[in-house]
């Protein structure tokens, strides 16, 4: 068995382990894994497809980033080439054939999912890995990643007290999570913040300035803020940043800025604000998610072996299943309303900008 594999869409503390666990478990079974560099572009470069050998992947468990690459714009559906923008994606089928393999496994959020669906509708037998620090590919339970991505916002949301709290400010800090505030809501509890915002539910100011203004009468002369990059006033849509590039979702931002301005405008509160960024997709990852990464990297070895292409490997606690792949971009995996840790986060008295 000949088995190739790539890593698409952003970078996800995980990765590593995923490849490193799909070399070894394909190895113990006398077959030979393939690494496709930068999403399918290796097909189309020298040395873009090598051998991944379990000397190769020896030590990468708890490396951030991925020794592949990846690709985020560039669909072989929609390539630009020559200032066209063409579909070469029979160059990938025929380079998966040509060059004699006998399996696909892809590794990526819902975009990657996707794609690996167009080309399981061209003949290449794939299994899809989900991979968001988002957590919000539908049909599993977590993705790797996500809680690692927690974990960094949370210890920089803790830095954070001390600085707000000595300067008496109200400070905005911007996470990741553009249709989705998992990680918003898990940090901004785990670092015990005042507001959390999250796509979810669209956020009302007035809302968010009293809980600032009740929190300064009684005394507490800080504020934290969490705010998902997605978070949307009610009746209104989500902050851009330049315009939309072929192939990629509108960049997001701008809006623990806004948020931050006008807390200084309507409540005269000292406020600065911040935006995490990619910081949450770098690092090593958790103990966490190691070891589910090597559990997702192995099942998907274990997945070809028991012929179930067109799926995708989900996590459903304890075990790891295998779901049509449908099932992981027909939805958006968003936080539930009347979930146990929105009822903790009101509870707790944040506000969640309702």
């Amino acid at each position: 068995m000949k088995i190739a594999v790539n890593t698409g869409g952003g970078d996800a503390p995980g990765l590593n382990a995923v490849l490193r666990a799909v070399v070894n478990s394909a190895a113990s079974r006398g077959w030979h894994v393939y690494g496709v560099r930068d999403g399918y572009n290796g097909f189309f470069r020298p040395g873009g497809v090598h051998p991944l050998t379990t000397d190769m992947v020896r030590g990468i468990t708890g490396l951030g980033g991925t020794i592949l690459g990846t690709a985020i714009s560039g669909s072989p559906f929609e390539f630009p080439r020559e200032g066209e923008v063409v579909d070469i994606s029979d160059e990938v089928v025929r380079g998966f054939y040509e060059q004699g393999f006998d399996a696909f496994i892809a590794i990526g959020g819902d975009g990657s999912f996707r794609l690996a669906k167009q080309f399981m509708d061209k003949g290449i037998p794939i299994v899809c890995v989900p991979k968001t620090i988002d957590n919000d590919v539908n049909g599993t339970h977590v993705t790797f990643g996500f809680q690692t991505a927690v974990a960094t916002a949370t210890e920089c949301l803790d830095k954070l007290h001390s600085h707000a709290e000595s300067h008496r400010r109200a400070m905005c800090v911007e996470v990741m999570g553009r249709y989705c505030g998992w990680i918003a809501l898990h940090s901004g509890i785990a670092a015990t913040a005042d507001v959390i915002l999250i796509p979810e539910i669209p956020y009302d100011l007035d809302a968010v300035c009293a809980k600032i203004e009740r929190r300064y009468t009684a005394g507490r002369t800080f504020a934290i803020c969490v705010i998902a990059e997605g978070a949307h006033p009610a009746g209104g849509g989500m902050m851009t940043l330049g315009t939309k590039e072929q192939g990629r979702e509108v960049r997001l931002g701008g809006i623990a800025d806004h948020v931050a301005e006008e807390i200084r405008s309507r409540t005269g509160v000292e406020t600065r604000s911040l935006s995490l960024g990619h910081l949450l997709r770098g690092g090593h990852p958790t103990a966490y998610d190691r070891v589910l990464s090597l559990q997702y990297g192995a099942a998907a070895v274990r997945a070809i072996e028991l012929g179930k292409f067109g799926s995708m490997v989900a996590f459903d606690p304890p075990d790891m299943v295998f779901k049509p792949v449908d099932e992981g971009i027909e939805v958006t995996k968003s936080v539930p309303l009347d979930s146990e840790v929105i009822r903790c986060a009101r509870e707790m008295g944040i506000c969640l900008g309702d």
